[in-house]
């Protein structure tokens, strides 16, 4: 951006701070997924085999340099990894390093790698394949993935509107029978005593320095009040024990779900009050009687805002046709005609202080005028 002379360079100090801030979110993010496996692995255990978060990351990273380079080829424009700054490639991956690593958190599939290496690779291309234009999002810079908006030309392609994490381990459950969702145990089957509350308190902490710098605080604020609300009102309707239908946000897999999966910048709405609104929506899908879980709630909340999307996009009024549009209020065509070209003839300036100066040498009256 170019700032004109004589006039405060701030907005421009404040422009270029943003991919920093974003990059800076991206890597906390990894590192504390990063942090999170490897203890995990090693100290809480973990029943998923050693090589899944591996398998899992370099399925995401691969599927994201190809489906990246492909859809550049098709649109004629540079990959967004091709970066002129150092590191560039790096933040370009983080957000499908952080989707291969939940995902072979968050998947139980015995010894086999199968199953996480499908998830993965139909949460990144789920990005990618499934997309939605949006009002003020369909733009170059236009959020995607896990974390926050990251540069690429994205014009007129649309943003994703799946959850890519849930999506994956929603799906392959579906296509394998023998293939679940990790057992919330696992997150301390290996401590005990007050380390069973230390965990998940360690794990809200670490998600919380991402959840704050991403802008989805107010979303996790809802969707907790949310669940805790629909908790209480399945206690009064005799559902479920209200211990019961509360217990669940005790554990370390909830706020796993709340501060990494469910507050992804990317699939989630920018707005205080429409994070609000998807946060109560998915606690709310959540209490159905029909108990979806929480992979499965999030994903039918971001089809929902997709088809919004979509349908809202489709009915808003085109620029240029409504009252400040060319044809002006009447819809008539006016001095501009009917396709908002200039009417040819001689074309009067607006700088200078006589109306009738024309800035044409070849209008009819300029030979009049020499």
């Amino acid at each position: 951006m170019t700032v004109p002379h004589g006039r405060d360079t701030a907005p421009r100090r404040r422009a270029t701070s943003v991919p920093h801030r974003r990059d800076t979110t991206l890597r906390r993010l990894a590192a504390s997924v990063t942090g999170i496996t490897v203890v995990g692995h090693c100290l809480l255990g973990f029943e998923q085999a050693y090589l899944a978060p591996v398998v899992g990351v370099l399925t995401g990273v691969t599927a994201e340099l190809v489906l990246e380079t492909v859809e550049a080829l098709a649109l004629g424009r540079t990959p967004g990894y091709r970066g002129t700054r150092p590191g560039g490639i790096v933040d370009f991956l983080l957000p499908s390093y952080v989707e291969g690593l939940l995902c072979a958190m968050l998947l139980y599939g015995d010894a086999h790698l199968a199953p996480v290496a499908l998830a993965v690779l139909i949460g990144v291309g789920g990005r990618y394949a499934l997309r939605v234009r949006s009002p003020g999002r369909s733009r170059p810079g236009a959020s995607d993935g896990l974390g926050l908006a990251r540069p690429g030309p994205r014009e007129g392609q649309g943003v994703p509107f799946l959850n890519p994490v849930a999506l994956g381990v929603t799906v392959v459950p579906l296509l394998f029978p023998g293939v679940g969702a990790a057992p919330p145990y696992q997150f301390t089957a290996w401590v005990s005593g007050p380390f069973d509350a230390l965990v998940p308190l360690a794990v809200l902490a670490l998600g919380t320095a991402y959840v704050r710098p991403a802008g989805r605080l107010p979303l996790v604020l809802a969707w907790t009040g949310g669940f805790a609300l629909q908790g209480l009102v399945r206690g009064a309707l005799g559902d479920v024990p209200v211990s019961c239908a509360l217990l669940p946000m005790t554990g370390a897999a909830f706020v796993l779900h709340t501060c990494y999966v469910l507050a992804d910048a990317g699939t989630t709405p920018p707005g205080a009050r429409n994070q609000v609104a998807f946060g109560l929506a998915a606690a709310a899908v959540y209490g159905l009687p029909v108990a979806p879980g929480l992979p499965l709630s999030l994903l039918v909340v971001c089809a929902g805002r997709g088809a919004f999307l979509a349908v809202s996009a489709r009915v808003r009024p085109r620029a240029g046709t409504g009252p400040s549009g060319p044809s002006g209020p009447s819809g008539a065509a006016g001095p501009s005609g009917a396709a908002g070209q200039p009417m040819p003839g001689p074309t009067r300036s607006r700088t200078r202080r006589d109306p009738s100066c024309l800035t044409s040498l070849n209008a009819p009256e300029a030979s009049t005028r020499k």
